[in-house]
């Protein structure tokens, strides 16, 4: 009776598949039979010494047979990509075989050093899996690999996006119950309650509030912590705000800035593309607290051309103390866009239009206390180009050698604006490599996992209003879209300051606060 490995052997075309150094050390080694490790490592030893030393060990593809196998190889720089088959093998089919198996490596290895070979062995091994089953070809190309490798699946990513849902819905309402914490023990402390919060959770916004509609909390107006003079039975609040305090350090050690403003595209893209870095905003002291936040949403075509670029602001007021809640804002607008202005329903309409001051209709009610209220809202949408902040040209010329040279400049159309952190994502055909980067105004980083290039600039001002990268790399010009951009700026695009607040009744101004972001939402040259 014929042993299990030789009837293997004898009836399947491709024995074992193997990336080895020309000493025949095996760096990498896949067998398709059952064999043991003493044999395969025997054969490989065997290789290097059936080699001629002439005329097989320059040619392309060569193979060589002994009484039992056959060794069919191609030398890739150090190493040599083996296929050890029967002699009944198909030759020609070998050969075909061979090559798919010299495309892979090179898919998953940067260089041909044993090191780098070594550090990629899985993945090596799983493609080799997908080449051949059972020791017979599969009908697979190096796309078809690279998506099996993956194991991309939707089923995955519709898990991850429900879980990273439910991680954001829990951080919200942790920020939410820590401000209430906050909150009540400076109302309890101001007003010198001792008694425990169960017995002061009576204490409420105005009646205004309801009248209304406060604008989603945002854990950047949290009111800062006072600490309670002496024992008492408020001291349970420190305990509870301490363990506020301890999941709140906690999530800052995991890379979550609790106190910074994110914008919604930051938190449900990921990525420096439509999540551009937003500075950290300081907790503000003073009794009211204005904020204006505006989202630049913007798409062009790469000959040029605006398709469409749209603008959303929103000035907040927040008030901290119920002896300032009386207040008139005076707001200073030297926009001469056409910029769409809209206050709020109980604001002073008339007031705002003749003096642009802000006010409630009703005078002798206050504003909600330690609430955000979105008192003014504005929107602008253009498809005119001169109005786009920073204008982004990529220009990429197809060089005939099977790759491009690319040239990427940007301008600042905007002199006002100061643009801070400004991120240019470029995407890279897939297993290009890294770029050659032969001139570039900042930094930039080659990521090689996401297939992008990444280009980086602090600051773009009137001062440095215009710089260009280029770089050479494989693909084709449709390659290097869709491009992506972020910024923020501390200065309004609409040109809308906050002068002065003031009380109702006497004039006199009281101290505030003032914020201004003026961030990217999404921009992108399709």
């Amino acid at each position: 009776m014929l042993s299990t490995g030789f009837r293997l052997a004898t009836y399947t075309v491709l024995i074992a598949a193997a990336v080895c150094t020309k000493g025949g050390k095996a760096l990498v080694s896949r067998q398709f039979v059952e064999m043991t490790k003493s044999r395969i490592e025997g054969l490989l030893a065997a290789f290097p010494k059936l080699m001629s030393s002439g005329k097989a060990a320059q040619q392309q593809h060569t193979f060589v047979e002994t009484e039992s196998v056959r060794y069919v190889y191609q030398p890739l720089d150090k190493v040599y990509v083996l296929l050890i088959t029967t002699r009944a093998s198909n030759i020609l089919e070998d050969l075909e075989t061979l090559r798919l198996f010299a495309r892979v490596v090179p898919e998953y290895c940067r260089t041909f050093e044993e090191s780098e070979i070594r550090e990629n062995a899985f993945n090596l091994i799983f493609a080799f899996d997908e080449i051949v089953a059972l020791g017979y070809r599969e009908n697979v190309n190096l796309a078809q690999i690279r998506t099996f490798v993956e194991m991309d699946s939707h089923e995955e990513k519709v898990y991850q996006a429900v879980r990273q849902t439910q991680e954001r819905d829990a951080k919200m309402k942790m920020r939410e119950k820590a401000k209430e914490l906050q909150r009540q023990r400076v109302e309890s402390n101001k007003r010198g309650i001792k008694s425990p919060m169960s017995s002061s959770g009576g204490y409420g916004p105005s009646p205004v509030a309801a009248s209304i509609p406060s604008e989603p909390s945002k854990p950047t107006y949290q009111p800062a912590v006072v600490k309670p003079n002496g024992p008492s039975k408020a001291l349970k609040l420190g305990g509870r705000l301490k363990d506020a305090e301890i999941f709140v350090d906690q999530l800052k050690s995991e890379g979550e800035n609790v106190n910074s403003f994110q914008s919604p595209a930051s938190v449900v893209q990921g990525g420096p593309v439509s999540s551009s870095k937003l500075p950290p905003s300081t907790i503000a002291t003073e009794p009211v607290q204005l904020r204006i936040e505006e989202k630049l949403s913007l798409s062009c075509g790469r000959d040029g051309g605006l398709h469409n670029m749209e603008i959303h602001g929103l000035l907040t007021l927040f008030i901290t103390d119920e002896s300032y809640g009386r207040v008139r804002v005076q707001v200073e607008n030297r926009d001469n866009r056409g910029i769409q202005i809209q206050t709020h329903p109980n604001v002073d309409k008339e007031l705002f239009r003749t003096k642009q001051h802000i006010a409630l209709k009703n005078a002798t009610k206050p504003f909600p206390l330690n609430t955000d209220v979105g008192v003014l809202k504005w929107r602008f949408q253009t498809q005119d180009e001169n109005m786009i902040p920073l204008n982004i040209n990529c220009w990429p010329a197809e060089n005939g050698r099977g790759g491009c040279d690319v040239n990427i400049e940007f301008e600042l159309q905007d002199d006002r604006l100061e643009l801070n952190d400004v991120v240019i994502v470029i995407p890279l055909p897939h297993g290009c490599g890294a770029p050659n980067v032969s001139e570039c105004e900042g930094e930039y980083q080659y990521e090689a996992r996401k297939n992008q290039l990444t280009w980086q600039l602090p600051v773009v001002d009137s001062s440095n209003k215009s710089g260009a990268m280029e770089f050479s790399c494989q693909g084709h010009a449709n390659d290097f879209f869709p491009i992506n951009v972020s910024f923020y700026s501390k200065r309004s695009y609409a040109e809308i300051s906050v002068n002065d607040v003031v009380l109702v009744d006497d004039g006199t101004s009281v101290k505030y606060a003032a914020d201004s972001n003026f961030f990217t939402e999404k921009y992108e040259i399709l």
